[in-house]
């Protein structure tokens, strides 16, 4: 079969990608990184952010809470330092980038579109930083803003990683739709707390970002509902922990896949799910993906 998956300007091996905040740069494990479709890189940010303090993971039956808060080491060393070495990984590399104002995304935009990268990838959605995040995913106005900007100021491949947080991610994809987005991710993680045996706050940020098999089903329903609504690719995101989720948010409607929170448990995770997902089409006798994606939807 023909495994790749065209995304905007951007041809992927395969259709599995290591999530943002969950494999850094694709540097530590390189043998892993070059058989997937893709990196997402942590988010990176105008300037140097240190992230919330510790504690910031907390583990509950079903998942985790992780509260990093965007620690990295920001764009001028991220390009000066980290772009030589993911240069010569052989699959494709997505940058995530934030912004603490609508007019920052514009300026990374622009900033990386002359970098040896193959995509952006628009991060709206984080819960767990006190600047724009999730407030900012949370309104379809400012998603189509920031994204026009994006759009306006790289030649890359723009894809908007979106939230759910008291949001219908429908609509903020179709604002990321109409403002020239190639793609959406679905979804980020969600809101939550953990509180320790005095009845406070747990976490070092107060609140964390739920991710992990609990955050599958919801996950699944917003891939499921999103992909009818726009005619832009959708990656599907969330509590992906084998072969059989990746196969059911296919199924769901998203043309790729991104593991994240499996990768802290097994750094080769998303390769085991792309070697499932490859061994499934070869039992199959697929040709491409087409069989599968969205395949929820279509009368029998």
């Amino acid at each position: 079969m023909n495994p790749q998956v065209t995304i905007g300007k951007t041809t992927f091996a395969n259709p599995v990608l290591a999530a943002s905040g969950t494999f850094e740069f694709g540097l530590k494990f390189k043998s892993v990184a070059n058989r997937l479709g893709g990196v997402v890189t942590k988010a990176i940010t105008l300037q140097p952010r240190v992230g919330n303090p510790p504690p910031r993971i907390y583990e509950f039956p079903g998942g985790m809470l992780n509260s990093v808060g965007l620690e990295n080491p920001g764009f001028e060393v991220f390009c000066r330092e980290v772009v030589p070495h993911t240069r010569k990984l052989k699959c494709r590399v997505v940058v995530n980038i934030a912004g603490a104002t609508v007019d920052e995304y514009g300026e990374l935009a622009a900033r990386l579109d002359s970098e040896p990268v193959d995509a952006l990838e628009v991060n709206v959605s984080c819960p767990n930083v006190k600047e724009g995040g999730a407030l900012f995913g949370q309104q379809p106005s400012v998603v189509e803003a920031i994204t026009t900007l994006a759009r306006r100021r790289t030649t890359k491949t723009v894809i908007v990683k979106l939230t759910a947080n008291f949001v219908d991610p429908v609509e903020t994809a179709k604002a990321a739709e109409a403002a020239g987005a190639d793609a959406v991710t679905t979804i980020n993680t969600l809101f939550g707390l953990a509180l320790d045996g005095n009845g406070r706050p747990f976490l070092g940020g107060r609140n964390g970002g739920v991710s992990g098999p609990a955050l599958k089903p919801f996950a699944l329903f917003c891939v499921d509902r999103v992909a009818a609504a726009v005619k832009i690719p959708v990656i599907g995101c969330g509590g992906i922990m084998s072969t059989a989720d990746a196969v059911d948010f296919l199924s769901a409607g998203a043309r790729m896949v991104q593991v994240g929170t499996a990768n802290l448990v097994n750094p080769e995770a998303a390769l085991d799910v792309w070697n499932g997902l490859k061994a499934h089409a070869e039992q199959n006798d697929l040709g491409n993906w087409d069989a599968v994606v969205g395949r929820t939807r279509r009368r029998s």
